[in-house]
């Protein structure tokens, strides 16, 4: 079977980032010889089982919580559906949602109010944080059951001050559960701290070097929860259906890797990322005199940004051909935008952020990982202006 060559530069790990070595050399074995169901009995289930253990004690780790709080789940989507839906199942009331969060959360959301409950979308600013004025009269009126607000947005990269949430919720909501979806965070942000007082955490193996289809809802003591998935009362009954074995072993290390290697890999990136802009934004502007960077301009709190993201604006560029002319080059990005009806629509995330339609459809999203080295970094600051001078059908400015 032939197989596309793989890119020179990856700046995709917002959507996926390779899996560890250490991950996959540990989650081979229970892909063959060490094959027990670790609801049994017998040595073989019993290996198994303490294999799943010992991840589940790797992620209460990194989250700051309980073992036994710890839900193994099929990755992010199913974390975020199971949150909403398991607290409006065993409590039915409103749900409220930051209108800017990933579409698992709002569509999951959507589908939870019709276990008995409305949505209501949080709006945010213009760099993507949450209006806590706007928060504290939806949630004082709506008396919600959930709130929803993410850590950390997937598109932009923006991080939200979790903390502050729960002081407003404190105030006027005191009942409410508190959801966060740290899938971006957790690979950069100190979750035992930024996420202490959430009442459900949702994580993603894929995200952080692990494998995709796993992830772990964390479900904190005393949170009302009604399990979606019943039948063989896995999971402590909150997610029934044989574990995922290997799966579990791979984001188990994963979570000890991030939590060992967290700050310095995140300040290396970022120092990789801010020279990516720093290189990229003048060769832009001499293409595309409104390109910006949309939240790391100058003066920019570099720490209000997850350190891989680098979300541009190419105002009047079709992002699918900069993405098109970037493949051709070795590099693999993504757009901030869908399809909708055969026009290019603004995502929801910009949307969210007041950007305008033109702006939107030109946005490129860069993102660095954990294994993003600065040979990809020079390739990119080559490539990336030359496919969006071949786009704009514009000479290229030399590099």
């Amino acid at each position: 079977m032939a197989v596309d060559p793989l890119p020179v530069a990856y700046l995709d790990h917002a959507a996926s980032t390779p899996v560890r070595p250490e991950a996959v050399e540990a989650m081979l074995p229970f892909l063959g010889l060490h094959h027990g169901n670790p609801s049994g009995a017998h040595a073989a289930a019993r290996h198994a089982r303490r294999a799943v253990d010992d991840a589940r004690d790797a992620v209460a780790t990194l989250v700051g919580c309980r073992p036994g709080e710890v839900v193994f789940t099929s990755g992010g989507t199913e974390s975020d559906a199971t949150a909403l839906a398991g607290v409006v199942g065993a409590r039915p009331g409103a749900v409220l949602v930051g209108a800017i969060d990933h579409h698992a959360v709002v569509d999951g959301a959507r589908a939870a109010a019709r276990l008995g409950g409305t949505v209501h979308e949080l709006a945010v600013d213009g760099a993507g944080r949450l209006d806590l004025d706007a928060l504290r009269a939806v949630a004082g009126s709506a008396a919600p059951t959930v709130v929803s607000v993410a850590l950390a947005n997937n598109e932009v990269g923006t991080v939200e001050d979790l903390r502050a949430v729960a002081d407003v919720l404190a105030e006027v909501a005191p009942a409410a559960v508190l959801h966060t979806d740290a899938v971006q965070a957790a690979p950069w942000r100190d979750l035992p701290v930024e996420a202490a007082r959430a009442d459900l955490v949702s994580l993603s193996a894929h995200k952080m070097g692990g494998p995709k289809g796993v992830g772990a809802l964390v479900v904190r003591n005393a949170t009302p929860f009604a399990p979606l998935l019943r039948g063989g009362g896995q999971e402590r009954d909150r997610r029934s259906g044989t574990q995922n074995v290997a799966g579990i072993v791979g984001l188990g290390v994963a979570a000890r890797l991030v939590a060992a290697q967290r700050a310095d890999l995140a300040a290396a990136v970022a120092t990789r990322r801010d020279r990516l802009a720093a290189g990229l934004l003048p060769a832009l502007s001499a293409l595309v005199p409104e390109a910006r960077a949309t939240l790391l301009g100058p003066g920019a709190d570099r720490d209000a940004v997850l350190p891989g993201h680098l979300h541009l604006l190419l105002p009047g560029v079709a992002a699918d051909e900069v993405l098109f002319m970037l493949d051709q080059e070795g590099v693999a990005a993504s757009a901030a935008s869908s399809c909708a009806s055969g026009a290019t629509e603004a995502s929801h995330v910009l949307r969210g952020l007041g950007v305008d339609d033109q702006a939107a459809r030109g946005s490129l999203r860069l993102t660095l990982g954990w294994c993003t080295t600065d040979a990809e970094v020079d390739h990119a600051l080559a490539a990336v202006p030359r496919a969006v001078a071949a786009a704009a059908g514009r000479p290229a400015v030399p590099t």
